[in-house]
């Protein structure tokens, strides 16, 4: 059973972690808290709501930075940072480099599970932690812990990154013929709070793993993170021979533009030449 005293250590500790001090810290108290520690009460007083305005709020900010920080940037790939910035993985990291899988309070189910939901109750308290900030201290205060903690992670580079990636693989390995395929290998957490970890393979190698909230997240995971490492498995030397072809090739272009180019001065001296003779016969 959750103490009042390991909640007044949690929440002293988590406001150390964001510095900022909350006015309303039942705000704070139920984005660390997880819904296993709410079981058997009449109040449901846990991270569920927070995480749904956070969500919201959390979009909305890193679409606005991400608009302004790249105006060269088209709508689909501003779409592809702002889904790669937001998604489970990387908030989940994010919330575990700020240690907040500390200060979770946790209910007596999940006691011995080894906090087994630990990555998606992670992602969920970072997007609760957004709301509590908006609603106790405005948009300006949800702004500067996003900025602080997970707009350094933004980058160009997502703006190159699928929006579907499994569609992506797909279309990779079809070129060789081979259709991915994916597995379901583990389930964790309590079924109120499922994390899901699937792998995906081409033929019988595996590839890559993912995880997520829902299975369909996982599998995207796990085609990002194979899509990411393509290399690896096919042929750790594919980018430098397809860059050494094409290297090849252009040597191979500039050799023959420059024998075009002395072809036409030889013709031209040749030209030059007959019209000299020609002018000293007449």
């Amino acid at each position: 059973m959750t103490t009042y005293e390991e909640q007044s250590r949690k929440l002293e500790r988590t406001q150390e972690i964001l510095g900022y001090r909350f006015t309303r810290d039942d705000f704070l108290l139920a984005a660390i808290t997880h819904p296993s520690a709410t079981e058997g009460r009449s109040v449901k007083y846990s991270y569920e709501r927070l995480e749904f305005l956070g969500d919201s709020i959390l979009g909305a900010i890193v679409a606005a930075i991400a608009f302004h920080r790249y105006p060269d940037l088209d709508e689909g790939g501003l779409t592809r940072i702002k889904v790669a910035l937001v998604s489970g993985a990387s908030l989940s990291d994010v919330a575990a480099e700020l240690g907040f899988a500390d200060v979770i309070v946790f209910g007596s189910s999940e006691t011995g599970t080894g906090k087994r939901g630990l990555h998606s109750a992670l992602e969920n308290v970072y997007e609760a932690v957004v709301a509590a900030l908006y609603l106790d201290g405005g948009i300006d205060a949800a702004t500067g812990f996003v900025e602080a903690t997970l707009i350094p992670r933004m980058s160009p580079g997502m703006a190159r990154e699928p929006e579907n990636p499994k569609s992506a693989l797909q279309e990779k390995l079809q070129v060789d013929g081979i259709t991915p395929t994916y597995k379901l290998v583990e389930t964790q957490g309590p079924p109120h709070d499922r994390t899901f970890v699937s792998q995906v393979f081409a033929g019988v190698q595996g590839l890559a793993r993912g995880v997520g909230r829902t299975k369909k997240e996982a599998e995207s995971q796990a085609a990002k993170s194979a899509l990411a490492s393509l290399g690896d498995f096919f042929g750790p030397n594919a980018e430098k021979e397809a860059a050494k072809k094409d290297a090849k090739e252009e040597k191979a272009a500039i050799k023959a533009e420059k024998a075009a180019v002395r072809a036409e001065e030889k013709a031209r001296k040749l030209r030059e030449r007959e019209g000299s003779k020609q002018k000293k016969q007449g």
